[in-house]
């Protein structure tokens, strides 16, 4: 049986580190805005598989541990040498009161999140990630949002991380966040393998095109996408879809409709645009799409599949061009 194009094992830049094109991300797992029953996840883990997706995306920040002990028996019964997994520092979970949902999961009474990016603070926190998931090693390490702590990130976790990898401890070490302004100095600044930058490389935000995707191009770092739905408006334009977990405007509804109007006269649907829209960049190793049903596997699966014409790019690239 032929390997769909997405399953396809690809180097992550320079690391050495082989991902799938299509990762699986685990916050939905772990009931991001809502629950998700024990069976459903382990179905949601089971599908991915079964289509060919080798590369699963996690931290200890998707509820409070709770996506890296949902991997932990699914992985488990995988041959170690068949897949690749990423997880992130900078979090610790501590006991403590937090409001219920807070951070977006529900049920997380008697945990709270404390932010540390010192040496012992990645170490700990690397140390109870692989017990929860119950690997020996992660494949990747990521800085994981340290959007107001560049200091402490840069002296800190970045060092810790540099001698892990050196100590063959992990392969590959970079940063993931949501912005790019911080991406981009850390591939100017430090020796990091990849990126994770989410919600910066999609239909309707191309700013990872600027400065951040070039340079990671010419350094050979590896790029991996998240947030390629925009936290839901391109993957279902619906009355009370979110553009970056908020409402979105009347100018985003604008151009999700002119977006959506071009894709449907090719007979493509939005999502699927959506989904392949980043690996058009040859920065972009990998794209990591979170899901919570094996329905959504599936239909995310059928997404990436789905054959998209020059002419569409063109036009979707015209319309981008035009705001």
């Amino acid at each position: 049986m032929t390997t769909p194009w997405f399953a396809e094992r690809v180097p992550l830049g320079r690391s050495g580190v082989t991902v799938t094109r299509l990762g699986l991300g685990t916050a939905p797992l772990a009931g991001l805005y809502s629950a998700v029953a024990e069976e459903q996840a382990a179905a949601t883990l089971e599908t991915a598989w079964e289509a060919g997706i080798r590369y699963f995306d996690t931290a200890p920040h998707y509820g409070a541990g709770l996506a890296e002990r949902r991997l932990n028996p699914f992985l488990a019964a995988r041959p170690r040498a068949e897949f690749t997994v990423s997880t992130k520092v900078g979090r610790l979970l501590v006991p403590g009161e937090a409001p219920a949902g807070g951070e977006g999961f529900p049920d997380e009474q008697g945990v709270v999140r404390v932010r540390d990016y010192s040496a012992e603070g990645i170490y700990r926190s690397l140390s109870e990630s692989l017990e929860r998931s119950g690997l020996d090693t992660f494949e990747i390490v990521l800085i994981h949002d340290p959007d107001h702590h560049w200091e402490e990130a840069v002296t800190g976790a970045y060092p810790a991380l540099e001698r892990l990898r050196a100590e063959g401890a992990v392969r590959a070490i970079g940063a993931g966040m949501n912005q790019t302004a911080m991406l981009t100095r850390f591939v100017a600044e430090t020796d990091v393998d990849c990126v994770l930058v989410a919600g910066r490389y999609s239909l309707l935000d191309r700013g990872a095109a600027d400065d951040l995707l070039p340079l990671c191009e010419r350094r050979q770092v590896g790029v991996i996408v998240g947030g390629v739905f925009n936290s839901g408006i391109l993957a279902n334009p619906a009355p009370g879809a979110t553009y970056d977990y908020a409402p979105a405007s009347d100018d985003v509804w604008r151009r999700v409709r002119a977006l959506a109007e071009r894709c449907a006269a090719h007979g493509v649907p939005l999502a699927a645009a959506a989904l392949r829209f980043p690996l058009r960049h040859p920065a972009v190793t990998s794209v990591v799409v979170g899901a919570r049903s094996a329905r959504e596997v599936t239909e995310n699966t059928a997404h990436a599949a789905t054959v998209i014409t020059d002419a569409l790019w063109a036009e979707l690239d015209a319309l981008e061009a035009a705001t």
